[in-house]
């Protein structure tokens, strides 16, 4: 009875998949706005309109009051470029091949932006992190189809903010999206906003942070309700909220220990796919519908294209879900008037514990009442008896368990795309870029490849843990507590590079470069291209007295990221270290042209050409350095030095006064 009942499910799976491949019937409704909304990493147990008791998202449930909810949305991958290329797409990752960080979008996918360009719809995109940067982060390909594309994200150096680099609060994102709105003045538009706030690290503003001191989580998703609240606002008071198509999702969910794993990425259970779904469709109709069919986020893009009016491209893999809240069909209801719907396999996957690290990646199936994962050691669970998956029963079920193992397959399989896909982009840069996010950059690691040995993630969560966290306290200037961790890490698995990198980074900036040295060479080897592990050697050399050895590091660096002012002023300081001042001369040019507001090139210029004879050309420099720092002593005196160079005796004297008056206020 339970094979049989099993090959009728995996014959669902297996229609769903071909239905997929047909184009859906086009409305002839008016072309509503559309405005698109994800939520990075919110759990679905943490939204009002899903039954959380917590109170974090008022203004999220007042539009669910509105809506269509859709109580078992599942996400297809837990990490949020992946993700988010399911959502936009209408594709699973083995077809459009964003399943690491910085794999292309390519131009043959079908991109909902792109469809809706196409067909008249003005389109934006405001988002909150590096992760989702075409140009300068994880995300290449993804501006195709907007006009405007609202990123610019850049690697965080120590000192610097993470809201100002490598993502930006939700406020910002909605500042920004509210400008552009205001300019929209006729046709329709898309407009797809991103919020980061949920991911880690957990650090709300205020007043969240005080409120929710024992539970910043909750505190990023309720400040993140609270900016989507001045964007319906904001909606409401231009007229556009009522007629406008509002679809709210998160790209994935977040663990807490459950399973093992902390944060996302590496297992496919609940607390990372199960997502929160919520359609708002024009006029309010229906309002208050719940959905409780399984569904997924490869069904976002087909279904906004059916409420825009525009075909869907045969190539999208995802279902419509307008189907699910029309009036069922006479004979078709249950007894509580739900319509009686076919269900919907969920697929899942994760390549990144492989990619990452070299172990095995994972699958996973949820169709009937089972969830099915595939991983070196097969996992079962009955979600209908035992929702948080804690009861494998694989080995008790090894019928089932094979079953669903062949559909998992057939359907991967038939879902895949046929041509290779484009190899993501492994940039130096983007290593560090991640890093600070807490992910290890794919491709880095060999890891058991090439060993004969298959290792499964579910052994090494651990390891993946205590990384992730040792990577964001590097990231937040928490060295001393960040070294004996990546030393655990590195003794457990010694063929992850990026260990090598932070471990150097952080004895560095302890001032020992004794053990610093050995662990930045290995980073040099093993990233020969970036710029990064240079100019942290270079500075670690040049820190410790070797100028020699920190010159070609620079120089390196330099080579690499050649409008970056801050490395040419590196140069400059080591060039001047070996005598080479007209090599240093040079190179602080460049610096003040990049970064015309950079004090200290300005200063250190200007001084260089007094001293070599040119006051006029050092004049602007150093009034320059004056304006920018007006409490320093030396720029007061170096300009001092120039305007008696060039007999201006009356303005020597006051800045020399100016230097003596700071200085006397500086000493004890």
């Amino acid at each position: 009875m339970i094979l049989r009942q099993l090959a009728w499910i995996i014959l669902l799976a297996g229609s769903a998949v071909a239905a997929t491949f047909s184009p859906q019937k086009v409305t002839r409704a008016p072309r509503p706005n559309i405005i698109l909304i994800t939520v990075d990493t919110t759990r679905a147990d943490r939204v009002g309109f899903l039954g959380s008791p917590r109170g974090l998202t008022p203004n999220l449930d007042a539009v669910a009051k509105q809506g269509v909810v859709f109580t078992r949305a599942y996400s297809q991958v837990p990490l949020t470029t992946a993700s988010h290329a399911t959502i936009l797409t209408g594709t699973y990752p083995q077809f459009n091949r964003v399943n690491d960080f910085g794999a292309p979008l390519t131009k043959d996918l079908p991109y909902l932006p792109s469809v809706l360009h196409e067909h008249g719809y003005k389109t934006a995109a405001f988002v909150g992190s590096v992760i989702l940067d075409p140009v300068r982060g994880a995300a290449p390909g993804f501006d195709r189809g907007f006009d405007v594309y609202d990123a610019g994200f850049s690697s965080r150096l120590p000192g610097t903010d993470r809201y100002k680099t490598e993502e930006r609060r939700g406020g910002e994102v909605i500042d920004h999206a509210l400008a552009w709105l205001s300019k929209q003045h006729m046709g329709p538009f898309f407009l797809w906003v991103h919020l980061y706030d949920p991911h880690s690290p957990y650090d709300p503003p205020e007043p969240f942070k005080t409120r929710y001191a024992s539970d910043p989580y909750d505190g990023e998703i309720a400040y993140a309700d609270s900016v989507l609240g001045k964007l319906l606002n904001q909606l409401r008071a231009r007229g556009l909220y009522d007629g406008a198509f509002i679809a709210m999702m998160s790209d994935h969910g977040e663990a807490f220990g459950e399973h093992g794993e902390r944060e996302h990425g590496i297992f496919l259970y609940d607390e990372t796919l199960h997502v929160p779904l919520l359609l708002k469709l024009p006029g309010g109709h229906p309002a208050g519908k719940r959905i409780e069919e399984r569904v997924r986020l490869v069904d976002v893009a087909p279904t906004i294209l059916q409420l825009a009016g525009v075909s869907t491209p045969q190539i999208m893999q995802g279902e419509s879900l307008v189907a699910l809240w029309k009036p069922a069909q006479p004979g078709k209801s249950t007894a509580g008037g739900s319509q009686t719907v076919a269900d919907r396999p969920a697929y899942a996957e994760t390549d990144y514990p492989e990619r990452a690290f070299g172990w095995s990646p994972i699958r996973s199936l949820r169709t009937g009442k089972y969830l099915f994962i595939q991983a070196p050691r097969k996992e079962l669970y009955d979600q209908l008896a035992d929702p948080p998956a804690e009861h494998d029963l694989s080995s008790t079920a090894s019928a089932v368990t094979q079953t669903l193992s062949g559909g998992l397959d057939e359907f991967r399989q038939k879902t895949a795309s046929s041509t290779e896909g484009s190899k993501p982009r492994v940039d130096p840069e983007l290593v560090e870029k991640l890093a600070a996010l807490g992910y290890v950059a794919s491709g880095e690691s060999k890891g058991a490849a090439g060993t004969g040995t298959v290792v499964d993630p579910k052994d090494k969560i651990e390891i993946i843990n205590i990384l992730r966290a040792a990577l964001l306290q590097v990231d937040d200037a928490r060295y001393a507590e960040a070294i004996p961790v990546l030393q655990q890490v590195q003794a457990k698995e010694p063929s992850v590079p990026i260990t090598y990198l932070a471990l150097g980074n952080a004895f560095s900036w302890l001032k020992d470069y004794e053990k610093a040295l050995p662990q930045l060479r290995v980073a040099v080897e093993l990233f020969p291209h970036s710029m990064m592990t240079h100019y942290q050697l270079g500075l670690a050399l040049f820190h410790a007295g070797d100028f020699q050895g920190a010159a070609p590091q620079f120089e390196a660096a330099v080579a690499h990221s050649p409008r970056w002012a801050d490395l040419h002023f590196s140069l400059a300081s080591v060039y001047a270290r070996l005598d080479r001042d007209a090599d240093a001369r040079k190179e602080l040019e460049i610096a003040v042209q990049l970064k015309p507001d950079d004090f200290r090139a300005n200063l250190i210029l200007g001084r260089m050409l007094v001293t070599e004879g040119k006051p006029a050309a050092a004049l602007p420099r150093l009034e320059k350095a004056v304006k920018l720092q007006p409490g320093s002593v030396d720029a007061h005196l170096f300009l001092a030095e120039a305007y008696s160079k060039l007999g201006q005796a009356e303005k020597a004297r006051g800045e020399q006064m100016e230097a003596d008056r700071l200085g006397a206020a500086e000493r004890p």
